[in-house]
């Protein structure tokens, strides 16, 4: 039988945002912190330091087998509990419209989609859903087209890290106020609303103002990934520093016989050396409480080179555009992706379940040096509601209440694994094992469905309970080598307005460097561009909100 977890999660191998890298991953996010004037114009961060949260109220209708903590570690279930209803009725009386993004292979349509049929039942309404893959412009590019038309569907994603600019602006001009609706006690009306926590419904406050429900998702950032049988024949997805590593790249790398060891998201991958490198979480609180951004430092140079002398040593796979990177990691075409956080292992054993995944923890580029590991966001944005009346309001939070529903509940169950006998079975333990029409009709439908909404997230392998140990133990070694990025908790106007513009500036140049077509020495000036078209001023807003209680980040010595 074909074993499957849920496209739980966001798995795209390229959300930066997710890991810290982004200097734009907070451009779309309203804060409770105040940098000024400026932000109370735009970012409206004076106001929203005075909103109040929605009410916390834990779900307590299960218990993990492996507790999670407070510094991040995720709570692990070895096996599904029996799931009990979060809601009384079904929300829906009529359709409802959406866009949102999947980061898995598109699924057949609703109209070929037994799934997803299924689903407007136990919704009570036709879930008419938009999908945009994750491929080229993607998202952003069709938000602005559909924001531009003025004709908005009733619900629509709201990324934090894919350049949508102005975002005040554009909430107040064309989406729904639901502080009314949520601040305070009234989101008790929505209880798995209210078992969010306040930290994820920060990410939707913008001008004083909620502005939708927020979709939590891993506090972990990236991490590296790649299948044991393939790095079994080089000891292993790990290495005591960046030479063994170079020659571990080297070894699995044959591009006659089409096989390479790393993918060609560049970006990602040098944000994985980075850290082997020591380098800070996007932004380095020095001593003097001053602020040094990543690109501006020896260990950003440093990694440049590295990934450059990978690319000579013919180690990344030729097609930019590769989609298919989970089948080319199991048929060992491809040796390892970046991927979003560590649960995401998962996704693999639905595709081969005798395969294992492992997942490399940073080491030390040199011997010397301490690793670092970034941290994510813990949200990968909002929903928000397109301007209407009480009653559609109050119908689509009762919607998206009953999508947010925690993991243990029936709603969680119909979500992610469909039907009992239709799209799944339970093993023998009680896990959802997804059978044949369940992998090719679920995922890329529960991963659009995981973007726009979710509940707080855990550790779950069905079936596979060891995967999750595994992952547990994983993340207790990542949190060692921990960082986030001081600025989360901030706001800066500049970043919002052209923070993408800027860093796509830096990135162009550094595939660049990476791939041949420039030498290092022009980093120099395209840095100098990034600071003087809005780096320095983005640095001026963070450091005048800056927490005082942010770490001092150490740079460590870089070998020349």
């Amino acid at each position: 039988m074909n074993r499957s977890t849920s496209a739980v999660g966001v798995s795209r191998r390229n959300f930066l945002g997710l890991a810290g890298m982004s200097v734009a991953a907070i451009a779309l996010t309203g804060t409770l912190s105040s940098c000024g004037t400026g932000a109370a114009k735009d970012g409206g961060a004076a106001a929203s330091a005075h909103v109040k949260l929605p009410t916390y109220k834990e779900f307590a209708g299960v218990t993990a087998d492996l507790p999670g903590n407070a510094q991040g570690l995720e709570a692990g279930f070895l096996k599904m509990p029996k799931p009990i209803a979060s809601t009384t009725a079904k929300p829906l009386t009529g359709p409802v419209s959406v866009l949102s993004e999947t980061f898995e292979v598109m699924a057949p349509a609703m109209p070929d989609n037994p799934f997803w049929q299924r689903l407007n039942t136990a919704l009570g309404g036709t879930f008419n859903m938009q999908i945009t893959e994750d491929i080229g412009d993607g998202y952003p590019a069709k938000f602005a087209t559909i924001l531009a038309s003025d004709t908005l569907p009733d619900l629509m994603w709201i990324p934090p890290n894919q350049g949508i600019p102005n975002v005040g602006p554009m909430l107040e001009a064309k989406f729904q106020d639901l502080t009314p609706y949520l601040s305070g006690d009234a989101v008790l009306d929505y209880p798995n609303l209210a078992a969010l926590k306040p930290d994820s419904w920060r990410t939707a406050v913008v001008n004083g103002k909620i502005w939708g429900a927020p979709i939590p998702s891993t506090p972990f950032g990236q991490v590296m990934v790649g299948s044991k049988n393939t790095w079994d024949k080089v000891g292993g997805l790990n290495a005591k520093d960046a030479n063994e590593f170079m020659d571990k790249v080297k070894e699995l790398s044959n591009p006659a016989k089409k096989q390479y060891a790393l993918e060609p998201a560049y970006i990602n991958i040098l944000h994985m050396i980075t850290e082997w490198l020591g380098a800070p979480n996007s932004w380095a609180v020095n001593k003097d409480r001053t602020l040094t951004h990543l690109y501006e430092t020896d260990q950003y140079l440093a990694g440049i080179e590295y990934a450059a002398k990978l690319f000579t040593a013919g180690a990344f796979y030729p097609d930019v555009n590769v989609t298919n990177t989970k089948s080319l990691i199991l048929n060992g075409t491809l040796g390892a992706v970046v991927t979003a956080g560590p649960r995401d292992i998962g996704g693999y054993r639905a595709m081969d379940p005798n395969q294992q995944i492992e997942i490399l923890v940073p080491f030390s580029f040199d011997g010397k040096i301490k690793p670092t590991y970034d941290m994510g966001y813990g949200t990968v944005g909002y929903t928000a509601f397109k301007k209407t009346d009480e009653k559609r309001i109050k119908e689509q939070l009762a919607l998206v209440n009953w999508l947010s529903a925690p993991f243990g509940t029936t709603e969680y169950l119909q979500k992610n694994y469909g039907t009992e006998g239709k799209d799944f079975d339970f093993d023998k333990d009680g896990n959802p094992i997804l059978n044949a029409d369940g992998l090719k009709n679920l995922p890329g439908v529960v991963s659009a469905l995981n973007i726009m909404t979710s509940p707080e997230s855990v550790n779950f392998n069905p079936g596979f309970p060891d995967d999750t140990k595994y992952v547990h133990e994983t993340e207790k070694k990542l949190l060692e080598f921990a960082w986030r990025n001081p600025t989360n908790g901030t706001y800066s106007d500049t970043n919002a307005k052209v923070g993408p513009k800027i860093q796509k500036i830096i990135r162009d140049k550094t595939i660049d460097i990476i791939t041949g077509r420039a030498p290092i020495s022009d980093f120099a000036g395209v840095l100098k561009r990034w600071q003087n078209e809005g780096g320095n001023k983005i640095r001026d807003e963070y450091h005048a909100d800056l927490n005082p209680d942010a770490p001092v980040f150490t740079l460590q010595p870089v070998s020349k």
